[in-house]
């Protein structure tokens, strides 16, 4: 005789577990995910980024430039200048002396001569009406006469000869002088034109500082207008992550029960250990 009975089951229970799903309100969700959607179809459009532009030289610059490459400016003053002082500076001659000298000086000599002969022919007509011509004071008088002669004549052309050498003496200086300003000046003219350089480069910067801001803020007026749809993307965001956070939540749970196989193979052990037990002794 057998007979099956209850057992219990060996087999370790299975672990409780539970899994929660956590979303955003329904209308918040869909508000985000249309913003997931232009934030993806802005970002698939490709931007067209503005080239960096340079301001070429303005046109006070390129004269500057143009004036800078003229050398030798104020060259031909100071090779006059030069020229002058060389000239001026070698010692004066008989010729440079002959052209400062009186051109009436012959006629000054002439009239000593003529005079100094009236006398002596006024002297020989006082010796004849007195008898004493060809005396011995006669001739002493002519002599006097013939000295005094000379001396004046020497006398109006030294006179004349010192002069004519300060004239020339003159004019020398005058033209170291004159060599001496033609020479400045060509270092001034050579500074005139640097300071009108300068002034050229200076003004001209200014016109390409403008013309480089201009193109600046045309660039940087063209990256807003690009970059606005990702603004008001950005905008739309901080907006949604500042809103209200409503969520909904599901949650599964489940319990720890014995295994359907686990339970059966315990009833047929159970059963099997009660049958060896009513069994009569052999």
């Amino acid at each position: 005789m057998s007979f099956f009975g209850g057992g219990k089951s060996s087999a370790p229970a299975a672990p409780s577990a539970q899994t929660s799903f956590v979303r955003e309100a329904p209308g918040i969700e869909e508000r985000k995910i249309e913003l997931m959607d232009i934030a993806r179809q802005v970002a698939q459009e490709p931007i067209n980024l503005p080239d960096i532009q340079v301001a070429p030289l303005s046109g006070l610059e390129q004269l500057g430039m143009t004036q800078a490459g003229t050398t030798g400016v104020g060259a031909g003053t100071l090779g006059q200048g030069i020229s002058q002082i060389q000239g001026a500076a070698g010692p004066i001659g008989a010729s440079d002396i002959a052209q400062y000298l009186n051109p009436y000086q012959q006629y000054v000599t002439g009239e000593i001569g003529r005079q100094a002969q009236m006398m002596q022919n006024q002297l020989g007509a006082q010796a004849v009406g007195s008898g004493a011509f060809g005396g011995g004071r006669q001739g002493v008088a002519q002599a006097e006469i013939a000295n005094r002669a000379l001396e004046a004549m020497g006398r109006a052309q030294q006179q004349g000869f010192t002069t004519a050498l300060g004239a020339a003496q003159r004019q020398q200086q005058v033209g170291l002088a004159a060599g001496q300003q033609l020479g400045a000046l060509g270092g001034q003219q050579q500074q005139m034109a640097q300071q009108d350089i300068n002034q050229l480069f200076g003004a001209g910067g200014v016109q390409r500082q403008l013309a480089q801001a201009a193109l600046d803020a045309q660039r940087q007026s063209t990256l807003q207008q690009q970059y606005e749809p990702y603004q008001r993307a950005e905008f739309l965001a901080n907006l949604y992550a500042a809103g209200p956070k409503s969520q909904s939540g599901i949650t599964m749970g489940t319990a720890p029960t014995t295994s359907p196989l686990a339970q059966a193979v315990g009833t047929g052990i159970g059963a099997f250990t009660a049958y060896q037990g009513v069994q009569p002794n052999q």
